[in-house]
């Protein structure tokens, strides 16, 4: 039997950085002046050499000190963490991913960083444990069962602690099937909810596909929901769908599909190309779902870091090998964490936080993104619009949309210029805030200096300017910032 060594890559690092804001407390009324100085120790720990353990992780400690009127210090931990392991070959395997993240509270309140302004800022922490099993039958199929222990901890019980018990399991088509696919599908996750009532969701579905074409393909599925959660409406019911995926060329493809489940008419739609000059996606999806279950998601995707555009592709797994010109897995906390990335690229993907909610609802995210590589100018433009509609309040809801471009332009080898403007409007209904509903504006330029000193020395000077318009009395403000900052890896 080959043996498979396992070697750990570990890199120190410590952050630095120093902020100018005339405005910290981002108030209309009262602006303050602030000096806030920060300093970040932390490392990166990342598995090598073996096909059977995968895994990173990613953790540092921010020591935070404001200096100004309202004098204050912080520690803030982050943490990003998956791996795999593959216990009993081709058979049995384990999955686990942990995070721990400072996440924006109420979209009424503060966009600032918690590094910033810890008022709309929570440490939020969630974890998942998942041992399952897979065989093969033959040609005939592969089946797979998985049971997931999950949970999430929430600071100052800005939503309710959860922990949740999940059992999934699969059968679906092999080889010996070429242009007919089929799958057999069942879950079901119970959630206890600390102060909260605890939710079941139950579902059952199967599918079908056919390729008309090498190009062309057609695929449905029918189900049924048995869940028990706070609802004004019914919470289970039957569905189906429909739909079609289509793959011209190498560079492009489209997938969509309509149905219909309990909560009421469903749409997907995801779609991409590339050129040798751009890259275009659009994803849009209808869902179920709480926080803790869009926090767990997330935790559990990974990407490729490119130094030109596509700037992330997703990746599968820790062990697939990055493309050229592009370093990874990483985990998408790492990446949101990552001050040198443009929000267009993360809005594009979905990686932007949309606020800490209780309760459960159908989310409905539309993500839209275009960047451009011309030599040493890089273009980004994203659009973004997701809205919650909350069951148990009579899909009373909130929306964020949101549209964002970039321009970077690299001045040599060691020194890129980059600058961004951003539009976002956050609407709150009456029912999700208990007052009047809520509309707030908010504007954002920011222009910045990247340089690297050395291989693993680099630095940045970056001005922000935030404007907020509220219709509601006392919420407008305007912030500048001046940010220096130097990244330091061992």
């Amino acid at each position: 039997m080959p043996a498979h060594a396992l070697d750990w890559r570990f890199e120190p690092s410590v952050d630095a950085r120093a902020t100018y804001t005339d405005n910290v407390n981002q108030s209309a009324t009262n602006p303050e002046d602030a000096l806030i100085l920060s300093v970040t120790p932390g490392f990166f720990l990342r598995s090598e050499g073996s096909r059977r353990v995968q895994a990173t992780l990613q953790y540092g400690l921010m020591g935070v000190a404001r200096f100004g009127e309202d004098e204050s210090t912080d520690l803030n931990h982050s943490l990003n963490a998956v791996g795999k392991a593959e216990l009993v070959e081709d058979f049995l395997f384990i999955d686990g991913a942990a995070r721990i993240s400072q996440e924006l509270i109420s979209l009424q309140g503060s966009t600032a960083s918690a590094e910033i302004n810890d008022s709309n800022r929570a440490t939020v922490g969630t974890y998942s444990i998942s041992p399952y099993i897979q065989q093969r039958l033959g040609t005939f199929a592969a089946a797979q069962a998985r049971y997931t222990a999950s949970g999430a901890i929430f600071e100052n019980d800005v939503a309710a602690n959860s922990a949740s018990n999940a059992f999934t399991a699969s059968l679906n088509s092999g080889s010996r099937f070429n242009d007919l696919s089929w799958g057999l599908n069942y879950s079901i996750r119970k959630t206890e909810n600390r102060d909260a009532a605890d939710t079941t969701f139950e579902r059952a579905n199967a599918n079908v596909g056919y390729a008309l074409t090498r190009k062309f393909r057609v695929f449905g599925t029918v189900g049924q929901d048995w869940n028990e959660y706070l609802s004004s409406t019914g919470t289970s019911g039957s569905s189906y769908s429909v739909g079609f995926g289509w793959s011209p060329t190498r560079r492009t493809s489209v997938e969509a599909s309509v149905g219909e489940r309990y909560f009421g008419n469903t749409f997907s739609f995801s779609g991409s190309h590339r050129t040798r000059l751009s890259n275009w996606t659009v994803r849009y999806s209808e869902d179920v779902s709480d926080i803790t279950q869009q926090f767990l998601e997330q935790s559990s995707q990974l990407f490729f870091l490119c130094a030109t555009a596509p700037y992330l592709l997703p990746a599968d797994d820790l062990s697939q090998s990055p493309p050229a010109n592009c370093a990874g897995p990483y985990t998408a906390g790492q990446l949101i964490s990552n001050t040198n990335l443009s929000d267009p690229v993360l809005v594009a993907l979905g990686l932007k936080t949309i606020g800490i909610a209780n309760g459960i609802y159908v989310i409905k995210s539309l993500t839209a993104g275009v960047s451009w590589n011309l030599g040493r100018l890089d273009f980004g433009l994203s659009a973004q619009d997701t809205k919650r509609l909350y069951l148990a309040l009579g899909d009373a809801q909130d929306h964020v949309q949101g549209v964002t471009g970039s321009v970077s332009y690299r001045l040599s080898p060691k020194t890129t210029a980059v600058s961004s403007l951003s539009f976002t409007r956050n609407s709150l209904d009456s029912q999700v805030i208990g007052g009047p509903a809520r509309e707030d504006d908010i504007i954002i330029l920011g222009l910045g200096l990247n340089h690297r000193f050395a291989d693993k020395l680099n630095g940045a000077l970056n001005f922000r300017h935030t404007q907020r318009d509220s219709n509601e009395a006392n919420s407008d403000y305007d912030e500048n910032s001046l940010t220096a900052s130097v990244n330091m890896r061992f």
